[in-house]
């Protein structure tokens, strides 16, 4: 008789191995912030500036909250995600693994034809191939490949087949980004804002000038996930000023000009300002 193992069962084995979990709900993605947690209230974790679970017990910063300890996923402030899970992730980097995501049948072709084999993982899209060591996650660093490793997390799929080799240079390069040319004007903002239908409610512009310089400090700081940070930013942005009017194209065009200046090309700035416009309902 085949036994069939839940989401929590899956991951306590997954963490016996050193590798940390995470819970995660329709959608396969992470549970959102705790209410002791909410607008970032607990100090840094959600802009994921540091490694490391926050003190608050609960599973709701994405990679930030994967964890090995067998007290800490099965504590009571982990256990109504784990009735709600669908599915377990797990934190590549924290296990000093680097995850290769290749999701159309040309991206595996090309890494058959230029990666040096290891352990490969099937996926409904593809396959994960996995690497021992570490490197910083990028998204899209070519069609159909993702890089997910420090500061990101993988969905679990099973233990997959072969012999895992060293993360190649070849794997590494990838998330080198190649610098913008010179002298190349940032492009301006082409997404319309929508919303300012609303009252304000911040009195005077003095509180939106400090919520942009924030959002630009963000972006700026930020060391990896660079296209996450910027989509984040841009959404919280707008979540706080972009119903009420406030919120210019000048405003808006200096997220920009810092997002590309952290090499974000004028497609990437456009396609995150208009999926958190579309998140938000704007």
């Amino acid at each position: 008789m085949t036994t069939v193992l839940t989401p929590l069962d899956t991951a306590l084995h997954i963490a016996a191995d050193g590798v940390p979990v995470l819970p995660l709900r329709r959608g396969k993605l992470p549970f959102g912030n705790c209410s002791a947690c909410a607008q970032n209230a607990c100090g840094g974790r959600p802009n994921m500036k540091t490694p490391g679970p926050c003190a608050c017990p609960q599973p709701c910063h994405g990679w930030a909250a994967a964890a090995t300890d067998p007290a800490v996923i099965t504590s009571p402030a982990w256990a109504p995600a784990w009735h709600e899970a669908v599915a377990v992730a797990y934190h590549p980097g924290g296990a000093g693994l680097t995850v290769v995501d290749l999701d159309t049948q040309a991206a595996l072709t090309w890494a058959r034809a230029t990666l040096p084999p290891t352990r490969t993982v099937a996926t409904t899209r593809g396959e994960h191939w996995i690497y021992l060591g570490t490197m910083p996650s990028s998204n899209a660093v070519r069609p159909g490949v993702d890089i997910k490793s420090l500061m990101q997390y993988a969905r679990w799929l099973g233990r997959g087949t072969g012999a895992m080799g060293a993360l190649p240079d070849a794997v590494r390069a990838l998330g080198v980004r190649e610098p913008s040319p010179p002298g190349r004007a940032p492009q301006s903002l082409t997404v319309p804002l929508r919303g300012g239908q609303g009252e304000c409610r911040h009195r005077t512009p003095t509180y939106l000038d400090r919520g942009i310089v924030m959002a630009v400090q963000r972006i700026t700081e930020a060391r990896s996930a660079i296209h996450a940070t910027v989509y984040r930013t841009f959404l919280a942005v707008l979540s706080t000023h972009g119903r009420c009017g406030c919120l210019t194209d000048a405003h808006v065009a200096r997220l920009f000009i810092a997002a590309q200046a952290k090499g974000e090309s004028p497609r990437h700035c456009t396609d995150a300002w208009a999926n958190a416009l579309n998140a938000l309902g704007m």
